[in-house]
């Protein structure tokens, strides 16, 4: 794997880029690394030396710039700051982080965005495809470090064995705004230049890295607290799920990291590894860390003077694979050979002409007994571990037993500080009763996985066998003291695309047919008949898996089933709490929901903001059916409104909300009924924060729906019988039901669509090919008014000579216009969006309607009512919210749609607010950085 990045690590002048001069090289091939002069600082695992600067550089702890010539440098991490700045760091090393971690969660990695980001793990400048992001949380890293990274992201759910006590702070470092503020001294934390400053995942407070520790540490959430889904309200049994299962996120995502390990050095990574310093003063290794990275052909390049002695050499490999550790417990090897390096000078060993990188394997020496850690169940206000004398002879249930007596008189000690005290006395209740157990952790990046010790094995032998395997998974593994009891399992599985309006037995022998269930660990419990979607209660881990997996590759009556994992939130919410539940179309908005759907799983919960193209909005509805209030954010088009609002009305007695207001953020082209509740014409970029809080602060209304009833017939003179063409079927409608060139012009743009989606991106594209497909319709004529019979509330009303008939819901068509128009008349009443009347009006063409569109003119005022009944006798283009068909001859009957529905309208004060105050909030905000371009 090509590591260019980790050769500079050893040499921190070339790692910069700058020309070492022969004088130069000479003196430091003299002198031994191990010999320079290293500098202390408070922050754990940081190997400082003082560096002279030929370039402007930032510090790393307070962002300030470095005035003069010195700075001190991390070996290993790169982190550079002041020497007054040494004193106060608190952030340790990357070497160090699997010891900080908390509750070991793995990351969603999926591929970074093109804006400036830096490196979690190297500290340097992220690049297009070769960056990578947890979805998640505020990770960044280049694709060849994300390796390195540790299971330490932000735990959103509570998976049976965690326990804590109080909520506190979760820090990320770096990559904040340039505006943000550290919220203990005031001043500017934030930079565009460094990795540099804190920030908490959850409520967003901002910090500098010297800072932090003075803030207390319990978090609030922050400013978006109320509608915040608290992980502790959260379960989720996710043994066997991967991160990207249990926040429904595309999987594809996952594939750049999947080859990440397995990638091979390319010529670049010797080219940059060798101009680091002349090719007569420097060597180049080539270093594996155990027999799984020989076998895969994953390794480090560790760049190093000739005339080094072998300790040294082992120290720069143990920096290269972010091992923090005494070099003197390993030892090379050669990998041809696999002879011991006892030579003190490298050169005699790698002397000659030959530039090629030579191969190493890093060894652990073999060692007669060890301290191990052991850590008391799963703490929230940090790792919490007693240490532990093991040898040969020592066992798992001797190690448990020795933890146990060292924790007993940590009990008084713990009640003064944040750990979890009533669990710790738990553990040694139970110490008699023999239901405690070891755990063995390890904290990959991409899954924690937990392993259950038997009694008798050999704790020695485990610990040798798992360096031998991979130093770097030693160097992520835990062991903890937990209760070993059979904890209840309960996954719930939402399976869909199955065919609607089914029994409950007939789903139950669907399921056993096609998914070969067994039936005394799968209990369907819900039933959406519906939507052709079931619940599943699996009392098995791998029964659960095995049905998820084979229930996404599988299809019934020709309908491809989807398969999700859904979280089971606990009711009992705070008194000021109304979570948020978001739908996000992707597609939507020119590719800009992905940006949106990235932001707002960092701002909230990722259990409350669902892809809406990954099953539907019946996931998230399922998923909130027990929460006694809430609200609803849907991120999209009008289409995708209606889709929700459908599913919503199919489901409402499924839910203990059945009413919950819903917002929208505008991602497509007409957007109308966002224009009308104040959302704006269409989403430009605006932060995802702010966006949050104007949901929080909007104001309920009602508005109405009404049911389209579609019964086609034969209605010619010679029909006998009035003969049905096809089924009828019933459609839900928000804003607008048009037929004739209205519908027409919406079904040919649908049609050049569907014939080439590349192309319809863009919002600015799609009116361009709008206004194309009207051109070609200005000399159409129809008679509408021959063709159809109106009646508006049992009166028949006579239609003029137009050629399109419009029924409005809400005050705005085709993208904002008023088609009914403001003036007065005294035949009819103001339009109100919850007055329970459609508004009928009429076009006389494709002229009309761009004078229309224009404010030029209104429309043909033709009645109002609330029951209406449509009689056509011929095939017309018809189109409901901007959903086009051709509806064959027949009855077309209008009613309303049960009660109204609660929109979310966004208030006039918060729209005056927020353009002033966006400088003020802009550090506040966490996602301001991220903002599609």
């Amino acid at each position: 794997m090509a590591e260019s990045s980790r050769t500079r690590l050893v040499e921190p002048d070339a790692s910069d880029g700058r020309t070492t001069s022969p004088h130069t090289v000479k003196k430091r091939a003299q002198q031994s690394p191990g010999l320079r002069p290293r500098y202390q600082s408070p922050a754990p695992g940081h190997c400082f030396r003082k560096v002279t600067l030929t370039k402007p550089t930032f510090c790393h702890s307070c962002s300030d710039f470095i005035w003069g010539l010195v700075g001190f440098l991390c070996e290993v991490c790169n982190f550079m700051c002041h020497e007054k700045c040494l004193k106060t760091l608190q952030w340790g090393c990357s070497c160090v982080a699997p010891s900080m971690v908390q509750v070991p969660v793995a990351h969603c990695f999926g591929p970074a965005g093109q804006k400036k980001r830096f490196c979690c793990v190297c500290r340097k400048q992220t690049e297009g495809n070769a960056a990578l992001r947890c979805e998640v949380c505020e990770l960044h890293v280049h694709a060849d470090c994300a390796a390195f990274t540790c299971a330490d992201c932000r735990c959103c759910h509570l998976d049976g064995a965690l326990e804590q006590d109080m909520f506190h702070h979760h820090w990320r470092e770096g990559n904040l705004a340039p505006t943000a503020r550290c919220e203990v001294c005031k001043r500017s934390c934030g930079s565009s230049d460094v990795l540099a400053g804190m920030r908490c995942e959850w409520c967003g407070l901002t910090s500098h890295s010297g800072c932090y520790l003075n803030v207390p540490p319990e978090c609030t959430l922050g400013r978006l607290r109320c509608m915040m889904l608290h992980p502790t309200r959260v379960r989720l049994h996710s043994r066997n799920f991967s991160k990207m299962h249990l926040y429904r996120i595309t999987e594809s995502c996952s594939h750049e990291l999947d080859t990440t390990d397995e990638a091979d050095p390319s010529a670049a990574a010797y080219k940059d590894a060798q101009t680091a310093a002349p090719e007569s003063a420097r060597q180049l290794l080539r270093v594996f860390d155990g027999d799984d990275a020989v076998k895969r052909g994953f390794f480090r390049l560790v760049s190093v003077f000739r005339a080094t002695r072998s300790e040294d050499v082992v120290e720069a490999a143990l920096r290269a694979f972010y091992i923090h550790d005494d070099p003197q417990h390993y030892e090379l090897q050669d990998i041809g050979s696999l002879q011991r390096l006892h030579c003190d000078d490298i050169l005699n060993r790698n002397g000659g002409p030959d530039h090629r990188a030579d191969s190493w394997l890093l060894r652990a020496r073999a060692r007669e007994s060890e301290v191990l850690k052991v850590f008391i169940g799963w703490p929230r206000s940090g790792p919490t571990f007693v240490p532990v004398s093991v040898s040969e002879n020592s066992t798992a249930a001797s190690v448990l037993s020795e933890a146990l007596s060292q924790m007993e008189p940590q009990v008084e000690p713990a009640k003064k500080t944040l750990c979890s005290v009533q669990h710790l006395g738990s553990l040694l209740q139970l110490q008699d009763e023999s239901r405690l157990s070891l755990l063995e952790v390890y904290m990959s990046s991409k899954q924690v996985q937990r392993q259950t010790l038997v009694p008798q094995e050999k704790i020695l032998d485990k610990l040798r066998e798992i360096r031998k395997v991979s130093l770097r998974q030693m160097h992520q593994t835990r062991f903890y003291v937990v209760e070993s009891r059979n904890r209840a399992v309960q996954v719930d599985l939402l399976i869909g695309g199955l065919p609607p309006l089914l029994s409950k037995e007939e789903y139950e022998h669907l399921v056993e047919q096609h998914l070969s269930s067994k039936s005394h660990l799968v209990a369907v419990s819900h039933v959406y008949a519906g939507q052709g979607a079931v619940s599943l209660d699996i009392s098995c881990f791998s029964e659960a898996e095995r049905i998820y997996m084979l229930a996404k590759d599988m299809s019934v009556s020709s309908k491809a089933l989807t398969s999700l994992v859904v979280p089971e939130i606990v009711y009992e919410l705070g008194a000021d709490a109304c979570p948020l539940l978001v739908f996000v179309n992707p597609k939507s908005g020119g590719m800009k929901g992905r940006e949106l759907l990235y932001s707002f799983r960092k701002l909230l919960n990722p259990h409350q903001v669902f892809d809406i193209s990954n099953g539907g909005p019946l996931a998230g509805l399922h998923a909130f059916r027990a929460v006694p209030r809430f609200r609803v954010l849907v991120c999209g088009g009008d289409g995708t409104v209606g889709w929700v609002l459908g599913v919503l009305e199919t489901v409402r007695h499924k839910l203990v909300c059945r009413e919950p207001p819903i917002g929208i953020v505008p991602l497509g082209t007409g957007n109308d009924l966002a224009r009308i509740l104040r959302w704006g014409s269409g989403y430009s970029g605006e932060d995802p924060h702010h966006i949050l809080v104007s949901v929080d602060e909007a104001e309920e209304v009602l508005m109405d729906r009404w049911t389209i009833l579609l019964d086609a017939q034969d209605m010619s003179e010679d029909g006998q019988g009035n003969h049905f063409l096809e089924p009828p079927k019933i459609v839900q409608m928000n804003n607008y039901f048009g037929l004739g060139i209205d519908a027409e012009l919406s079904l040919d743009f649908h049609l050049a669509r569907e014939d080439d989606p590349d192309k319809f991106t863009s919002r600015f594209h799609n009116k361009g090919v709008y206004v194309k497909v009207g051109l070609q319709k200005i000399s159409h004529s129809r008679s509408l008014h021959k063709e159809l019979q109106l009646q508006v509330d049992a009166q028949n009303v006579p239609l003029p000579n137009i050629e399109g008939l419009i029924f409005l819901n809400i005050p705005s068509w085709g993208s904002g216009a008023d088609l009914w128009g403001s003036e007065v008349d005294s035949r009819f009443g103001k339009p109100r969006i919850d007055d329970g009347l459609l508004e009928v009006v009429g076009v006389t063409g494709v002229v009309h309607m761009g004078q229309v569109q224009s404010g030029l003119r209104c429309g043909i005022r033709i009645a109002q009512g609330n029951y209406i009944r449509l009689t056509v006798s011929k095939p017309i283009p018809v189109q409901v919210d901007g959903e086009p068909w051709t509806q064959p001859p027949g009855h077309i009957i209008i009613s309303a749609a049960g009660p109204k529905v609660r929109m979310l309208r966004k208030s006039k004060q918060k729209q005056k607010k927020s353009s002033a105050s966006v400088k003020d909030t802009c550090a506040e905000s966490p996602s301001s950085r991220d903002r599609p371009i």
